[in-house]
């Protein structure tokens, strides 16, 4: 089985190897690494790892975090070896079919950054329980039945508050962190959940923002300006 171990590090020469070492130790293959953040002093990596038959994945932790300065900010089920390739991916294929552009976001969008679900949803003007339409989907998209859209209206890419009163319980209770961008205009919009965490870091906002953006502009129903 293959896990996305989320390790933040000190940004020295040396660091990413000896972690990469100290997990092949515990018969860890890696199968791939996205940069996710850098700063001056410290990287944020997703590292795609396979671990053999029985073994658990807190062993992962133990090994990364073996080397000095190294800390685990998540371990999950890795929900397709998905390197930075999948975007280009992306972009090439919202660009080659507009017609079915916002489906294959929604369907790209868990590959691309790494989250369990992706949805585009229309919400009306003080939109009540219930009425938010969904347009596209991909991965496991969760009922919507009786959900407010208490996230509406939204000019930016943004990260959701995963307690907010709106956030349905069941949401609540796998610790859903949550993403979103408008697409069009503020009253649609694209959401990525992913239940667990890891907590979306604004590298991944970004990306989720321009994603939206590119989408919006392709299939020619919103200025350029929602790239900004």
């Amino acid at each position: 089985m293959s896990f996305v171990l989320r390790v933040v590090l000190p940004d020295r020469p040396g660091t990413l190897g000896a972690v990469a070492t100290a997990l092949g130790e515990v018969g860890a293959d890696i199968l791939a690494m996205d940069v996710v953040e850098r700063s001056p002093d410290l990287a944020v990596d997703d590292i795609v790892v396979a671990l053999p038959a029985g073994r658990q994945p807190d062993t992962l932790i133990t090994a990364a975090e073996s080397i000095e300065g190294v800390q685990v900010e998540s371990v999950r089920p890795d929900p397709g070896v998905a390197a930075r390739h999948k975007e280009w991916e992306l972009v090439e294929a919202i660009a080659a079919d507009p017609k079915q552009a916002v489906q294959t976001l929604a369907r790209m969008l868990p590959l691309v950054l790494r989250a369990s679900w992706a949805m585009v949803v229309r919400t009306p003007a003080n939109g009540g329980p219930g009425s938010v339409e969904l347009i596209a989907g991909g991965g496991g998209v969760p009922d919507l039945t009786d959900v407010t859209p208490g996230w509406a209206p939204i000019d930016k890419a943004v990260v959701l508050d995963p307690e907010a009163p709106w956030v349905p319980e069941d949401w609540k209770t796998v610790s859903t962190e949550m993403a979103a961008a408008p697409l069009w205009d503020p009253e649609t919009t694209v959401i990525v959940g992913r239940p667990g965490g890891p907590a979306m870091r604004d590298s991944e906002v970004a990306r989720l923002g321009h994603l939206a953006g590119l989408t919006s502009v392709v299939t020619g129903r919103s200025p350029l300006a929602i790239l900004d």
